[in-house]
């Protein structure tokens, strides 16, 4: 057997790795036996080599079963989750589980924190008074076979190789390397004993992929290799050029969350991405016939309650206040400046660096350029203008939610740079792009307002 320096140098030289000797590996990981240098140096030599699809996969299952693998017997539906590629306002995640488990499905969600510029579900649900995110998988498939949901933060228990090796990675600049992106995704859903996972692979300026040509070659492989692990996987490209939802930042996502679960404002760009990924999830689980009948299922969970019903109940599960759905501004932090942000001149928005306003949120405190960092959960943009939207002074940029009057003042130089205006309006990207999955890629019909 390969020692791990063999292993490194023959990864180096663009050889292949066998099942052996990649289980060696992310064996000597877990135990401590490869050092945090070997993994750095493992890392870019997978980075600037690649990995074919049985590299991937193999890696993938070593690392799934590198910790606990959860078991669901008795279960009366299957078990279904979804993962993003990370982006700016986007908290699908918050109204998807909800919906998915009101149609029927189980979802055990494990959801991680935001780092960078893109916002994490954790430290969302966090800004509610009490939630606990933290817990063992004891607890978590208890609560999962009570209630339906349980969305948690990734425990020591489930695929640990993975949290050493992306420590790493994150310190080391090979987080983009796609066969590492790929088991470090799918061991831990694999991990959590899936019947079906849907995947949301967005591109552009607030992304990870740059380019849509990017994100399909990533979706390529997350379901490549999801197949061949045993695992149905769909996946979805989506737009990331301007912020998904209209507020970004964790307290002000909850409420916008709250908002559309109850149904008094519904984004419609939150609701294409959520019902396309929920259609999928279910026709692909066997609880729905097709994607129009999934989708229809979603719309009717969402209209009728019953998915507002499920959050409450998670949230109250997970040590929340019981009248959250009713009372959300009670129990949500708010910030103490909250002022609109009037655009230089009157116009249209032609372009949004999403990138940049989400790190105008981590520097109004809002997120975390490390991971030891602590946030600020209430300050943040709401009211963020859409790409061919009318701007002027009744019509803002967006609303800064700061802290205090500086704070506010270099978020609000930081909208204005980061919103392109235009006397006229130009053309908006299409917000689902494709899909690919059992049937490769289909067009989408829709597109953002």
């Amino acid at each position: 057997m390969l020692t791990a320096r063999e292993l490194i140098r023959k990864k180096r030289e663009g050889d292949a790795l066998d099942r052996a000797e990649i289980r060696a590996f992310v064996a000597g990981v877990t135990a401590g036996e490869v050092s945090d240098a070997q993994i750095a140096a493992f890392a870019m030599a997978t980075w600037f080599r690649g990995m074919r699809v049985e590299e991937q996969t193999e890696l993938t299952l070593a690392m799934r079963d590198s910790g606990a693998v959860l078991q669901w017997p008795g279960l009366g539906g299957p078990v279904v989750d979804k993962h993003s590629t990370g982006g700016v306002g986007d908290l699908v995640s918050l109204i998807l589980g909800p919906v998915l488990a009101a149609c029927g499905a189980y979802v055990p969600m494990i959801s991680g924190r935001g780092l960078g510029h893109t916002g994490g579900t954790l430290d969302k649900l966090e800004s509610i008074p009490g939630f606990a995110s933290s817990f063992g998988i004891e607890r978590l498939q208890r609560q999962v076979r009570e209630l339906g949901l349980a969305i948690v933060g990734q425990s020591d228990e489930l695929a640990p190789a993975d949290r050493r090796i992306y420590a790493v990675r994150d310190v080391t600049a090979t987080v983009t390397s796609t066969p590492l992106i790929v088991s470090s995704i799918l061991s831990k859903k694999l991990a959590e004993g899936l019947d079906a996972l849907v995947m949301d692979i967005k591109y552009g300026c607030g992304a990870v992929s740059a380019s849509v040509g990017d994100a399909r070659d990533l979706a390529v492989e997350i379901c490549r290799v999801a197949g061949s692990a045993g695992l149905p996987c769909r996946a979805l490209i989506t737009n990331m050029d301007q912020p998904l939802a209209a507020v970004a930042g964790n307290a002000l996502e909850v409420a916008a969350a709250v908002r559309f679960l109850r149904g008094d404002e519904r984004d419609a760009r939150v609701e294409e991405v959520t019902l396309a990924l929920c259609a999928e999830a279910l026709s692909m689980s066997g609880l729905a016939a097709d994607e129009s009948t999934g989708r229809a299922m979603a719309r009717s969970a969402l209209d009728s309650g019953a998915a507002a019903e499920c959050f409450g109940r998670m949230v109250v599960a997970q040590g929340g206040p019981a009248d959250l759905l009713q009372h959300p501004e009670t129990h949500l932090p708010q910030a103490p400046v909250c002022r609109a942000v009037a655009p230089k001149e009157p116009g249209f928005v032609r372009s949004i660096d999403t990138e940049a306003i989400g790190m105008t949120v981590v520097r109004l405190g809002g997120g975390r350029r490390r991971a030891e960092d602590g946030i600020d959960a209430a300050v943040g943009l709401s009211q963020i203008r859409r790409l061919g939207g009318a701007v002027g002074p009744d019509a803002p940029l967006a609303v800064v939610h700061a802290a205090d009057e500086a704070d506010w003042e270099r978020a609000a130089s930081a909208v204005r740079a980061a919103v392109e205006v235009e006397p006229e309006p130009g053309a908006v990207p299409r917000l689902v792009e494709c899909r690919l999955g059992d049937h490769g890629y289909v067009q989408a019909h829709r597109t953002s307002d």
